[in-house]
């Protein structure tokens, strides 16, 4: 094999696994490099490897980004920081119960002066919301499996509505969550194991006219069977994790 022929190879091959991207820019750099984000969230960066995440999603100063389930807000900071001054970030969370004795972690991030261009958006019972304007990126991250936890009873077709009408025309909507072996039975491997299977998900996502784009495998890990629970000692932290991206159509 010539040595053109070689090169080619390689480049199909890269293109083929999502490792094509670009190195981060200096935006999300210096979100990442933010001397204001928790220890306890920095530590989990070689895991996370939220500098790639974020470029792969494409997020950028100025953008609108949805941060859908939140969390304790480790990807919430670094969008903040990346999208600046002119960009708005939406933190869609639960709302807490009526005899909750505390809000939603977020809700402090946000009423951060720091963190000012945060906004939380509560989801009421049953699983409807609005975001306060279209979004260039709507993002969830290790929880799409949630949708299907039988003690949430969702309409998961109702939600991947809301969350197309969540996003711009030519937005983009991430999905990272963690891998289920092919054909798992979707509510029962949520509701156990904390997985998914990715077709399951590019099934339903499509379904509601979202086009899928792309796939990035830097959170792949062959060595994981998909038999254990993301809650496995052996395992917490480094399970198989897809990254899909879906576009809205113009």
């Amino acid at each position: 094999m010539t040595s053109k022929l070689l090169m080619g190879a390689a480049l199909a091959f890269v293109l083929s696994t999502g490792m094509a991207n670009a190195a981060p820019s200096a935006a999300v750099q210096a979100a990442v490099a933010d001397k204001g984000r928790p220890e306890a969230d920095t530590k989990r960066d070689v895991d996370r490897k939220p500098a790639e995440m974020l470029e792969f999603a494409g997020v950028k100063p100025g953008d609108k980004v949805a941060d859908f389930i939140p969390g304790g807000g480790y990807f919430t900071r670094i969008f903040a920081k990346t999208v600046g001054a002119n960009g708005k970030v939406y933190a869609i969370t639960n709302a807490p119960p009526p005899n909750a004795a505390q809000p939603p972690a977020i809700q402090a991030i946000a009423a951060d002066p720091q963190y000012g261009n945060i906004n939380v958006v509560l989801i009421p019972t049953g699983g409807g919301f609005k975001v306060p304007e279209p979004v260039d990126v709507f993002w969830t991250s290790q929880n799409y499996h949630d949708l299907y936890l039988t003690r949430l009873n969702l309409d998961v077709p109702a939600v991947n509505k809301a969350i197309y009408d969540s996003v711009k025309p030519g937005g983009v909507f991430i999905v990272l969550d963690h891998v289920a072996a092919p054909g798992a039975e979707v509510v029962a491997t949520a509701n156990t194991l904390h997985r998914i299977d990715p077709a399951a998900v590019r099934k339903t996502v499509e379904a509601v006219g979202f086009k899928f784009e792309s796939e990035s495998k830097v959170l792949a890990n062959p060595a994981d069977d998909h038999t254990k629970g993301v809650f496995d000692a052996s395992l917490r932290g480094h399970t198989d994790q897809f990254i899909y991206k879906f576009r809205k159509p113009k």
